[in-house]
């Protein structure tokens, strides 16, 4: 059993035999016995991983006492390049998993209209038309990922961290994904995206010229295109973002998954759920190794 210890859920006295009517039944897909020699025995019943083990007290029967430990949620982060079809897959996983989703853009924009006290201490730097420090927009994301909710669910950190000491930072509050996904992505690919998209401004919709065309001439006359969204500016966007997860992938290259994101979006997805259920199923029998 090594030094891995479980908190007893069931506790009998030498009184209750298993076939007494006083028996507690705590489940019916569990059952406890009485053995001479004491074997190692490991049930599942859903999600709840049962361990048995003999009472420690040398003149009691040897009944069999079960203890349980539920399998911790996922704990995913996502990357990809501008126009990579992040979003999108964010939605997909979100849906599917039920993950907490949090984007560290979304976290500060939130943290500052609702006048946090790391909101007040980012709004300083706001103002003044300089960068969030690190350690204000790493401890954000901490207190969110430590959150009852990203606790209890799972989460899907979107787009952080950005730098190899935001993801040192993350390490030393102890915090580490399952699985890093790298949606992978070619530059031409990217660049055609990018360089294609329109904005409604009457809407808000998003457009693109090529796989998203406007429905008819009077909304296709309105369209705007941001400033940022030429060819030379997104080339030198994705020049950046590729510095930053060469940087990333240093603290997370062994749990590293690329996922082919030149695809339609329904075969990304399949992908990333391949690799999520990998995951899932590694956690299951590494669990199963403990408890042997």
């Amino acid at each position: 059993m090594g030094s891995t210890s479980f908190s007893p859920s069931i506790s009998l006295s030498p009184s209750l035999s298993p076939h007494s009517s006083k028996f507690p039944n705590p489940s019916p897909n569990l059952f406890l016995r009485s053995h001479s020699s004491f074997t190692p025995l490991t049930l599942r019943s859903n999600q709840t991983r049962y361990r048995f083990k003999k009472l420690p007290s040398s003149n009691a029967p040897n009944f069999l006492v079960a203890a349980s430990a539920k399998a911790e949620p996922l704990k995913v982060i996502i990357s990809g390049a501008p126009a990579s079809g992040k979003g999108t897959q964010c939605e997909l996983i979100t849906q599917k998993y039920g993950l907490v989703h949090i984007a560290a853009g979304d976290l500060l924009r939130a943290e500052v209209a609702a006048a946090s006290e790391n909101g007040k201490l980012a709004k300083e730097y706001m103002e003044k038309g300089e960068l969030v420090p690190d350690e204000i927009v790493v401890m954000m994301v901490k207190e969110r990922l430590l959150q009852p909710d990203s606790q209890q669910r799972g989460w899907l950190l979107d787009g952080y961290p950005r730098s190899s000491s935001q993801a040192a930072a993350l390490e030393d509050y102890g915090i580490r994904p399952d699985v890093f996904i790298l949606l992978d992505v070619s530059e031409d690919i990217l660049v055609e995206r990018v360089v294609g998209r329109r904005l409604d401004p009457l809407t808000g919709k998003i457009y693109h010229l090529k796989y998203s065309p406007p429905e008819n001439d009077e909304i296709a006359s309105r369209l705007t295109q941001r400033f940022d969204d030429t060819e030379e500016k997104v080339k030198l966007r994705l020049r950046t973002h590729h510095q930053n997860v060469d940087a990333v992938l240093s603290v997370y290259k062994d749990i590293t998954v690329k996922v082919n994101g030149n695809e339609a979006k329904e075969h990304v997805f399949a992908q990333i759920d391949a690799a999520l259920t990998h995951v899932g199923e590694q956690r299951k029998v590494n669990s199963g190794s403990v408890a042997a």
